[in-house]
């Protein structure tokens, strides 16, 4: 056997391969954690298999700088995506309102199945968050940024009052949350998993929030806060999780307290980002009626 050329192809196999190696380790891994436990066999092999899969990756490195800096130059939908601020838009929005539409039919199916509240203010939750985002993308939909400055500041106030209906399920999850109503056990990896999702989403919305008031459009602006809400949400939730995951040694006074000062916390910021939309919004619809 010609060990150099077996030891090139196990460390340079096909871009396919190296590229597959990862998602099939992670899959693995998560089935061997959800269901065998870490001691298991298949759970070692899963461990194996992802460094293995790691160290594909790291030697295909430079090739994949390469590879992206020529998609970034050359790609036709990626430039038309760079340079198109308002189908960046359409295409968050479609797919936001989309998953939210989705999701909130799941969840109140299972408030029917179960006759909880819980269910039922989840379903409230990301029912709101849809009609918001829909209420945003029928406009950004057909007009340019800055296009119907009246109709964008209308859209804008809208939003507002939504979000003020949405602190009422808040108030249920915060109830929920704090007195034990309903607990939710996550394994570890699940909630290290969620995370890291709750800070990259978190991440990514305080950063459009403040890039996208450059373009001066109020339903842009709209369209990036209610991310920023609904990752500030996501982080009430992760907060529970970890509690309840890592937080056993703690008190059950302790748990009350966090999770009460963090959904209060979450709630005054829901409703200061609502109140700021809408004075806000008022404020230049007077000035618009003013100068026409």
């Amino acid at each position: 056997m010609d060990w150099k050329k077996f030891g090139k192809a196990m460390l340079f196999p096909h871009p396919l391969v190296a590229a597959l190696m990862l998602p099939l380790a992670l899959c693995l891994m998560l089935y061997g954690l959800l269901t065998h436990g870490e001691a298991a066999p298949v759970t070692i092999a899963a461990y194996a298999l992802s460094f293995y899969g790691l160290v594909l990756v790291c030697l295909r490195i430079p090739d994949i700088i390469r590879w992206v800096q020529k998609f970034r130059r050359e790609n036709r939908y990626y430039l038309r995506y760079k340079d198109d601020v308002q189908l960046r838009i359409n295409i968050s929005l479609y797919s936001a309102v989309g998953f939210n539409a989705v999701y909130a039919v799941f969840q109140f199916c299972l408030g029917v199945w179960h006759q909880s509240a819980w269910f039922y203010a989840m379903a409230g939750y990301y029912l709101l968050l849809a009609l918001m985002r829909l209420t945003l993308v029928r406009h950004t939909h057909h007009h340019a940024a800055g296009e119907d400055s009246a109709m964008e500041w209308r859209k804008y106030r809208l939003c507002g009052w939504l979000l003020l209906v949405m602190n009422l399920a808040l108030a249920i999850f915060t109830l929920y949350f704090v007195f034990r109503i309903r607990v939710f056990l996550q394994r570890e990896i699940t909630t290290i998993a969620m995370a890291a999702y709750t800070f990259t989403a978190l991440t990514m919305a305080i950063i459009n929030v403040v890039r996208y008031k450059k373009y001066g459009s109020p339903a842009y602006s709209a369209a990036k806060d209610i991310s920023l809400v609904s990752a500030s949400v996501s982080m009430l939730t992760l907060e529970n999780a970890l509690l309840t995951t890592f937080g056993q040694d703690s008190s059950e006074l302790f748990r009350q307290i966090m999770l009460g000062i963090s959904g209060a916390a979450v709630i005054l910021i829901v409703q200061g980002i609502a109140l700021y939309m809408i004075i806000n919004a008022n404020r230049k619809i007077r000035i618009n009626k003013s100068q026409t």
